[in-house]
């Protein structure tokens, strides 16, 4: 289970923090992180923190404005949201994967949060 918290509305240029608690499954063995969507355009990945030791992986889109951090006995996954541009609004998902290869795959995500909206003014 993936219980998230988090996001909102803000003004462009401003941030807000998700987090995202695990429970349930052997969560220090899968790769955690978050996905968005926003309506009518498929899921794409936005960051996850790897459990192997080998740090974080940033969409290229969100890179130097959001950052990824996972703590709490590997349980806990968050995300700081700077700089929020329009284009960032949309539902945020948490997501857990035991996959290595396809980390950036929303098909092979293991679990789901129910997602938490965010929405970016002008």
């Amino acid at each position: 289970q993936l219980a998230e918290s988090g996001g909102g509305f803000v003004q462009a240029g401003g941030s807000l923090s998700l987090s995202c608690v695990a429970s349930g499954y052997a969560v220090n063995r899968y790769h955690m992180g978050w996905f968005r969507q926003a309506p009518d355009k498929a899921r794409e990945f936005v960051a996850i923190f790897r459990w192997d030791g080998e740090g974080a992986e940033i969409a290229d889109s969100v890179r130097g404005r959001f950052t990824i951090s996972r703590y709490n006995d590997h349980k806990t996954v968050s995300l700081a949201m700077n700089n929020l541009r329009p284009e960032d609004s949309a539902r945020y998902y948490c997501a857990a994967t035991t996959e290595t290869l396809e980390l950036r795959d929303p098909a092979r995500v293991n679990y789901w949060g129910q997602g938490t909206q965010v929405t970016v003014s002008t």
